[in-house]
């Protein structure tokens, strides 16, 4: 029996993995969930499956919930009952699907007491990449990708020698503006840019899919879990989302891994790994073709390319770039700012402060504070492009 502590267990990641395990009595079990709130939700799933610990985001919510959840399980709450649901002495596996920078020490926390990571979170690389990942080798903890371009990649690439792989190639769907004009997007809302053509996901990632900002994540965190350099990680962009991403050899050879838009089986992957489980798929070759590809267009989408900049950048910038992006996102869904104010209060964030020292993840931390504080000062003025 695998044992798990599910960090974001009632967000979409969260859920699905549930459903997962729920289909396979007997073969895991959860000894520890976290969420920011859902009470009624998280009240449902203690009662399902008898974790020994729920995480909640705060002390008053910890309370509230502790006379609701069953006997013998204990609450916590914040920054530390995250970590210590992380490092659950008893958990085998930690899968993450928190959203945002709230994932990072988490993240490394779980890696620094050895444990295997089921990552649906990228900002945790985004942000900490080179610290997590140089601490996973020194544990040993596999860091397992959810997040389906990067699964993909990952299944594309077992058994394969690194020195023979040539090019990632990242897809996305393009989102609900990709013919979109640059005059249209201006004028763009929350409720048109949460009409996601193909996925079901979270509104945060849900608006990052639709600026691009969301591929231009998963470029850093491919550079940190595949050890590629920026220079061999491109984006195409592919509107039925079948193909979920594809590894270009060095001999001119392709390997793609496709299936269903259905994030259970990327769960079911990385649960099960370093094995193959039989699972019905539903996928359909013919009823998925033609397969269609184009490039995407960082003119009407420069969070691509500022990602990238990012990349190239390194130390702070990349944690600038994506604490600036939730803050945007954050305002664009509460009404308080466009839609392309989002790219213009990133760029704005790099300029001032992307080349901050980055010698520890500390250093990370403090800049991604600054940068949510100038992206919050640069959006209040009322600054558009």
């Amino acid at each position: 029996m695998k044992r798990l502590a599910l960090l974001g267990s009632t967000g979409s990641i969260g859920r699905q993995t549930l459903e997962v395990i729920s289909e396979r009595p007997g073969e895991f079990r959860v000894v520890a969930l976290a969420a920011r709130g859902s009470v009624d939700r998280l009240v449902e799933q203690a009662e399902a499956f008898r974790p020994e610990v729920v995480v909640v985001g705060d002390e008053a919510v910890a309370a509230a919930l502790a006379s609701r959840l069953p006997k013998g399980t204990k609450t916590a709450f914040g920054r530390a009952g995250l970590i210590a649901a992380a490092t659950h002495a008893e958990a085998d596996l930690v899968v993450n699907g928190l959203v945002g920078a709230a994932g990072v020490e988490p993240t490394f926390a779980a890696v620094d007491a050895g444990k295997d990571v089921a990552l649906a979170n990228k900002e945790a690389l985004v942000v900490g990449g080179a610290f997590i990942v140089e601490r996973a080798w020194t544990t040993g903890a596999a860091i397992l990708p959810v997040d389906s371009e990067h699964n993909a990649i990952h299944q594309c690439l077992r058994g394969e020698d690194a020195a023979e792989i040539g090019t990632l190639w990242l897809t996305a769907s393009g989102g609900p503006f990709r013919t979109w004009t640059k005059e249209a997007l201006a004028g763009a809302t929350p409720e048109q840019a949460l009409r996601h053509p193909t996925w079901s996901m979270g509104p945060k990632i849900t608006i990052d899919s639709a600026t691009l900002m969301n591929k231009g994540l998963e470029v850093i965190e491919a550079h940190w879990l595949f050890g590629v350099g920026p220079d061999r990680i491109r984006v195409v962009i592919h509107p039925k989302s079948v193909v979920h991403s594809l590894v270009e050899m060095v001999d001119g050879s392709w390997k793609a891994q496709l299936g269903v838009t259905d994030m259970r089986h990327p769960i079911r992957y990385a649960l099960d790994w370093p094995k193959r489980r039989p699972a019905s798929a539903g996928f359909d070759l013919v009823a998925a073709s033609p397969l269609a590809f184009e490039a995407p267009d960082p003119d009407r989408f420069p969070c691509l390319p500022l990602a990238y900049e990012a990349l190239r950048h390194g130390g702070a910038a990349p944690a600038v770039l994506n604490a600036a992006n939730e803050v945007a996102v954050a305002a664009f869904l509460a009404g308080r700012a466009r839609f392309l104010d989002i790219p213009a209060a990133v760029r704005h964030a790099l300029d001032r402060d992307g080349g901050a020292p980055a010698s520890t993840l500390s250093d990370l931390l403090a800049a991604d504070r600054r940068a949510r504080d100038a992206a919050t000062q640069f959006l209040s003025a009322g600054v558009h492009p």
